[in-house]
Parts: structure tokens; C-alpha cells; sequence
């Protein structure tokens, strides 16, 4: 039945392409872009977080504060304090003075601290005493955005970056407060530390005692923003690589599914397919013309199943043949039958029992070289090739149907010429074997009595490589020349006046074919020019032999 063809999956395993949610359910598809991107991601991070640039970045930052605190706090100690009576005390014009010529302004349109350090001085009673971002008395001017004006790309993507910077991936936290800085510088102590200020910015600090003789005045707090800005200025530059690499993954990813997992789920839904139809031939030209694995893949499957539908179409028709060939000697003995109970003489009913028996005989030969045909294709399908030396088989087959010395034999058997040492093929010697042996018995069954049948076996080199050449052949009638080809299908059974009927079931020379074709050889007859008939098998050879 056509359920019995193929073995059906416990489950369907696919179904048919169903949009995008049906092409996310595909495992091969969700591991690609699971794993493309996971990779993805951990680069990304890597880069956000930064954390040993921006530990290598701080330390310098702090290094590079502190040599400029402790030049401006000379310098205040010189310029801004006075030796009072009976105290020293803050000058604070003076003070306001050193810092606006010692500190450029801030430039038009930039943001406070941008370019240069933030430097502010402090009483010793917790008061401000000058701020360089406002020592200058100016209000800083933005003008108002345009309606119709629109944001830069590079706007953009610094926006974006410090959105992200923002965010405080990075693992940090601070370490003190601005007053708590100048509590301790106003023990004496060169305090630094990390804080946010009043915009929400990260800055790096150093906070310095300006002392005069063993009076500790104020203090002085160099910070700077840099270190944030420069991590949030190489973010924005990676922002676009990142963008391109996200494309290029998901790009890539998409192609892989679609020329990999989408190609294997057609193949296994045409494959359910064919199993739920009936149909016995897959066939997908359009995966199978690629060039890659997945058309190897689709060529190999079609190529299966093709064969699998050659082979179950032979088997159709051969159980057609035998159920022919069975109903022939069963009406015969069924007709001998009657005629026998019907016989008024002995002498006829004789007769017609000896239909019967020869009918029986047909039959169990039929039956016979039935069971020997499908015994000889499940060993040819399932077993392994292995190199066969066909010189010494034919040789040997040659001695063992040699006759007793002191036996008569019909149709003795000569192997002609030297024998071929080392004509290595590749196949299995027991169908090989059945081969040779159905050929030399077809072969005497033709050949008059006192007449040989001749083994032979050479190597020919042609276009498509060298070949072993085996030939047996007789000196009988020959074959029809309309019938060379006729002779190889089953249960062709055109014999020779005098031949015993029921001997030959007509499938000897169809069993060769059989065995020669599923070890890529090639089998034929032909009628020799001085009369009866040769039979020529042709195998690939596998290793050069020589003459002995």
C-alpha cells in the first residue's frame, strides 16, 4: 500500500511558510539571531561601559588638577591674602582679580567649564568667595532655537551619547560632596573626589587649604568636567560604527535564514508533503539548481527519492510479471486437471498428469528463481562494497565447472587466455559471483553438446576511464537480432527446439542485469561473426592489474 512506501515522523516537523512570526519559529533562525546578536552586544557594552579608559582617564585628570591647584593657590596666597593685625585675612577683590587673569573667559555660546577647569574659592566660614565661571559679571546669551531649524546628525548623535553616558552604565558612584571636600581641606588636608554638580555632569575635584603662616584661610576647588565629555565625545564616534555593525548583523543574519533555515524548512515540508500525498518523487528545482550545500542537499534528496520510486515502480511491475507467469502453469494444471478426471483412458489421463508435473516443475523453478531474485536485490541494497578481484573469480568459476577426468560433461567450460592478475573492482563478490554463474549456465544451455563455453577477461581504457571486460560466450544459435535487448527483461524465455520445458524461469539474465547495474557496470549481448552468442559485462576498475 502506498502508506507502507515511506516511514512517517511521530510528528509533521514543518508547516508551511506563514509570515514573519512563522519564520521566527524556526530553531535555526532564532539560534542565528540570538547568537549573531549576543555578540553584538557584548561589544556594545564593552564600549559603553569603558571602565578602564576611564579609570586611566580620572587618575590623570586628578594628577593634572592637582599641579594646577597648587600653582593658583600660591599664587592667591601671594596676590590675595594680606598679613592683618592682629590677623591675616582674604583680599577678596584681589582674589577675584588673580582668577580673571590667570583663567580665560568662557567662550561665547560654550558651556561653563567647557576648555578649562572650574576654580572657586571659599571662606573659611563656608562662603563663596569667587566662582571663575561668573567672575566676569556676564549673563550668558543663548538665542532661541528657529522653528524650521533641525537637528544635525552629529547633534544627534552626541545627544545620544550622553544620554547614554547618562544612564551611568559605567560602575560608579561618588566618593564625596563639595562640602564635605572643604571640611577636610580646612583641617589642612589636599582633598580629591568625584561628584556630580548642579548640571548632573560627573566632575573630577580637587580641593586645596590656602594657608597663610599656620592660618588656614580658605580653600581653593579646582574641578573638571573633562573626563565625562571625552568619554561621551568617544561614545558619539563609536555611535555610528555601532549602528552599522547592528545593520550589517542583521543583514547578515536575515541571509543566513533565508538561504539556510528557510531552504531546509521547504525541504522538510515537501517531504511531509509527499508523505501525507502519496506521491513517491520529490522535487524542488529551484533549491536544488543552488550551488552550496543546501543544493547538494535538495539534488541528494530528489535523487533518493527518485530512486526509491525506480525501485518501487520495478517492484509493481515485477509482481505483475509474477503473477502472469504464476497464472500460466496454474490454468495449465487447473485445464490438466479436468481433462484428467474427464480421461475414459488411462493412456490419457497419463498424459495429462504429466502436464501437471511439468507445470509443477515450472512452477518451482518460477518460484525459486523468484526467491533467489529478491534475496540477491536485498543483499545488492544493503550490502557493503568491497574490492573483488575479477580475474581470479572468473578463473576460479572456469575450475569449478570443470568435469571429473573420467566425467562426460555437456558444454564444458575453458577459460581462454592467461589469467588477469589483480583486476580489482569494487562491489560484493557473492552477487558478482551469481552473475557469472547465471550467464555460464544460460550459455550451456544453448551450446551443443561437444561444444565449449568460452571465459574470457581483459582491461580496456576509454574516455570515461579503464574498465574490466568479462566475457562469456558460446557456440550455439545466437540470439535473434531484434532480441539482444529482449533477453534481459524477465521472464523472457525464448528456447531452442529440444529444451526441456519448465527448466528455465526466464529470469537468469534479468537478475544479472540487475546486479551489474547497481555496481555501475554495464551488461549487453552481441552474436559472434562465426555464429552463437557472446555475453559482455563491463565493470569500473578500481586498481590496474597485470598479466601473470
Amino acid at each position: 500500500m502506498q502508506s507502507k512506501r515511506f516511514m512517517a515522523s511521530a510528528t509533521d516537523t514543518t508547516k508551511p511558510d506563514g509570515g514573519l512570526r512563522a519564520f521566527f519559529r524556526s530553531p535555526i533562525t532564532r539560534i542565528i539571531f540570538i547568537w549573531n546578536f549576543a555578540g553584538l552586544a557584548v561589544l556594545i557594552l564593552g564600549v559603553l561601559l569603558l571602565t578602564e579608559m576611564r579609570a586611566g582617564l580620572t587618575e590623570a585628570q586628578f594628577r593634572n588638577l592637582r599641579t594646577q591647584g597648587e600653582l593658583i593657590t600660591n599664587l592667591l596666597i601671594e596676590t590675595g591674602t594680606v598679613e592683618g593685625d592682629p590677623y591675616p585675612y582674604v583680599n577678596e577683590s584681589a582674589v577675584r582679580a588673580v582668577l580673571r587673569r590667570i583663567l580665560p573667559p568662557i567662550a561665547e555660546g560654550a558651556r561653563p567649564g567647557v576648555g578649562r577647569p572650574r576654580v572657586r574659592m571659599f571662606s573659611n566660614d563656608d562662603r563663596l568667595i569667587a566662582d571663575s565661571d561668573v567672575i566676569y559679571d556676564r549673563l550668558e546669551e543663548r538665542p532661541l532655537p528657529d522653528v524650521n531649524d533641525r537637528t544635525s546628525i552629529g547633534e544627534t548623535i552626541e545627544q545620544a551619547a550622553r544620554r547614554v553616558e547618562y544612564l551611568r552604565l559605567t560602575p560608579w558612584r561618588p566618593t564625596t560632596t563639595l562640602e564635605q571636600e572643604h571640611a577636610r581641606a580646612m583641617r589642612g588636608e589636599i582633598v580629591t573626589g568625584e561628584r556630580l554638580n548642579e548640571n548632573g555632569e560627573r566632575v573630577v575635584s580637587v580641593t586645596m587649604p590656602v594657608r597663610r603662616v599656620q592660618q588656614v584661610m580658605g580653600t581653593v576647588t579646582i574641578e573638571s568636567a573633562d573626563v565625562e565629555r571625552i568619554l561621551v565625545a568617544e561614545r558619539a564616534g563609536m555611535i555610528p560604527f555601532m549602528i552599522g555593525a547592528t545593520i550589517a548583523i542583521f543583514l547578515s543574519s536575515l541571509l543566513l535564514a533565508l538561504f539556510i533555515a528557510r531552504p531546509l524548512r521547504r525541504l522538510a515540508a515537501a517531504s511531509d508533503s509527499l508523505r501525507h500525498s502519496g506521491s513517491t518523487r520529490l522535487s524542488l528545482p529551484d533549491v536544488a539548481k543552488r550551488k552550496d550545500e543546501i543544493g547538494a542537499l535538495a539534488h541528494s534528496l530528489e535523487a533518493m527519492t527518485d530512486a526509491l520510486a525506480d525501485r518501487i515502480d520495478a517492484n509493481e511491475r515485477f509482481a505483475a510479471d509474477v503473477s502472469h507467469e504464476i497464472k500460466n502453469p496454474l490454468a495449465s494444471i487447473k485445464s490438466a486437471v479436468e481433462s484428467a478426471r474427464a480421461a475414459r483412458e488411462p493412456e490419457q489421463a497419463n498424459r495429462m498428469l504429466a502436464i501437471v508435473a511439468q507445470d509443477v516443475q515450472r512452477l518451482d523453478r518460477l518460484i525459486t528463481d523468484i526467491a533467489r531474485a529478491s534475496r540477491i536485490e536485498t543483499e545488492t541494497a544493503r550490502g557493503d562494497l568491497d574490492r573483488v578481484d575479477l580475474g581470479a573469480m572468473l578463473f576460479e568459476l572456469a575450475r569449478a565447472y570443470a568435469p571429473a577426468p573420467d566425467e562426460a560433461v555437456h558444454a564444458p567450460v575453458v577459460f581462454r587466455g592467461a589469467r588477469l592478475e589483480g583486476a580489482i573492482v569494487e562491489g560484493q563478490a557473492g552477487p558478482l559471483g551469481q552473475v557469472f554463474r547465471n550467464l555460464i549456465d544460460n550459455a550451456r544451455s544453448f551450446s551443443p553438446p561437444d561444444k565449449p563455453v568460452t571465459i574470457s577477461a581483459e582491461v580496456v581504457t576509454g574516455k570515461d576511464g579503464s574498465i574490466v571486460r568479462a566475457l562469456v560466450e558460446d557456440e550455439g544459435p545466437g540470439i535473434p537480432p531484434e532480441n539482444l535487448e529482449t533477453v534481459f527483461e524477465r521472464f523472457y524465455t525464448q528456447r531452442p527446439k529440444g529444451t526441456a520445458f519448465g527448466g528455465n524461469s526466464g529470469l537468469g539474465l534479468s537478475i544479472a542485469r540487475q546486479i551489474i547495474n547497481a555496481h555501475q557496470g554495464r551488461i549487453y549481448a552481441q552474436n559472434r561473426p562465426e555464429g552463437g552468442a557472446r555475453l559482455i559485462v563491463e565493470l569500473p576498475l578500481r586498481i590496474s592489474p597485470a598479466r601473470a
